[in-house]
């Protein structure tokens, strides 16, 4: 498969491993599966008693043991974002047919870990805040400080895997995972590194975090009832997003030495962009220019034409303002030729996990690009006149694509995008 000369820039990037942990789905092909079903994964909040919030429902991954792959010492002294993650690069190592344990110290010398995150461990700060607090403890977890910064996941992944690389956390709000492969990336085509881990995990349903949002009036409060169809992008009676968790991992490799171990190309990255709206902490700039900005800047870095995008992933979060000024920023990208692209949004089945929202979503566009089909947005029933594109509502279709454009758009009036090429996984 051949797009256009985006490759000129540096050493190609392939994508050899996936690994997922997700409210609808734990393990890539379960994952895939819900996506081609439409199938959600938001419930009732089951982590603690939600009773007295607003919005009481939430994207939680149920279906993952973390003790059978961390001892109970190192479950009480990590987050659950940590519990989420390590699982998903277990899956993602082993898809790219790696095992750590057979390498050599030069080997995992070479591998670094480039994760983005929002929000970090804030059930285990929140944890220890209640037993300081509440119960008056004065002898709290001399992990406390260590495990509840955001930089630590890394630390944790490199520690436990053993890689020696670099080892950093990319948090810059909703954006964060984009922004993580994107470094990645850049890392990996400009000669800095060879193979990375990468991607995003969070877990921020608290109840600190989630009154945090409730107070914000962005999370919705009408569908407390009926949580499966709680989030729903483009839908004119959407009132909020819906918070989720998750971890979505991806192995990146320069590709000729990806090739010449015989790993399986999942897909290629071909270009990244990146631009601030420079307007407000929490609303958007209703003029849509820079997250357009950002798209273009992406398509031009990976060197492909506009119309040669054959599938957009959507930061689609269900917020009345979001919608409005993604829908805005995909006209001003592609023009015309938006109606023309097929286009959706994740979040509509898992909620939004916050930083790690990007590569959920690119996950969804290789699991699409490689099972020949195209994700839908589920809940989408009565049509919004301001979000009037093509947003494959309900039901995913049958479409052979090549090369996908995952949008990421953030609190900070971030805006971040990504382009990858279809690989020749079966």
């Amino acid at each position: 498969m051949n797009v256009s000369n985006g490759r000129s820039k540096g050493r190609r990037v392939a994508v050899t491993g996936v690994g997922v942990v997700s409210p609808n789905g734990v393990g890539l092909e379960s994952y895939q599966d819900s996506l081609r079903e439409g199938r959600g994964g938001i419930d009732t909040i089951a982590a603690f008693d939600a009773g007295s919030l607003s919005c009481q429902v939430a994207g939680e991954v149920k279906d993952i043991r973390p003790q059978d792959f961390l001892p109970a010492k190192e479950l009480k002294r990590t987050g659950r974002a940590v519990h989420l993650a390590i699982p998903a690069v277990h899956e993602a190592l082993q898809r790219a047919g790696l095992c750590v344990k057979r390498m050599s110290l030069e080997e995992k010398q070479s591998w670094g870990v480039i994760l983005g995150s929002g929000g970090g461990a804030p059930d285990f700060l929140e944890e220890q805040y209640r037993l300081y607090y509440t119960e008056q403890l004065r002898k709290l977890s001399a992990y406390n400080i260590s495990s509840s910064t955001i930089g630590s996941l890394s630390s944790e992944i490199s520690i436990y895997f053993g890689f020696h690389g670099a080892s950093h956390v990319i948090s810059t709000g909703c954006t964060s995972s984009t922004d993580a492969l994107g470094y990645a990336f850049n890392m990996i085509r400009f000669g800095l590194a060879d193979h990375i881990v990468t991607g995003g995990t969070d877990a921020t349903i608290t109840p600190a975090v989630m009154q945090g949002f409730c107070v914000m009036q962005v999370v919705t409060r009408s569908r407390n009832d009926e949580p499966v169809k709680a989030s729903r992008p483009f839908d004119r009676g959407r009132d909020g997003f819906v918070l989720g968790e998750g971890a979505w991992i991806l192995i990146f490799e320069e590709r000729e030495l990806a090739l010449a171990r015989g790993a399986r190309i999942y897909a290629e990255v071909l270009g990244y962009g990146s631009t601030c709206d420079a307007y407000h902490r929490v609303r958007l700039d209703p003029a849509a220019e820079e997250p357009a900005r950002a798209m273009t800047k992406a398509i031009e870095d990976a060197g492909v034409a506009k119309d040669e995008v054959g599938y957009i992933a959507l930061h689609g979060t269900s917020t009345v303002l979001n919608d409005k000024i993604e829908t805005l920023a995909t006209k001003l990208c592609f023009g015309k030729r938006a109606r023309d692209i097929p286009m959706s949004s994740v979040k509509s089945m898992i909620g939004h996990p916050q930083g790690a929202s990007g590569v959920a979503g690119v996950v969804a566009a290789i699991c699409g690009m490689n099972g020949g089909f195209l994700p839908p947005t589920i809940n989408l029933e009565e049509s919004d006149p301001e979000c009037d594109l093509n947003y494959i509502p309900n039901s995913s279709v049958t479409k052979s694509v090549d090369v996908s454009l995952c949008n990421c758009i953030g609190f900070g009036s971030k805006n971040s995008a990504l382009v990858i090429e279809r690989g020749d996984a079966p």
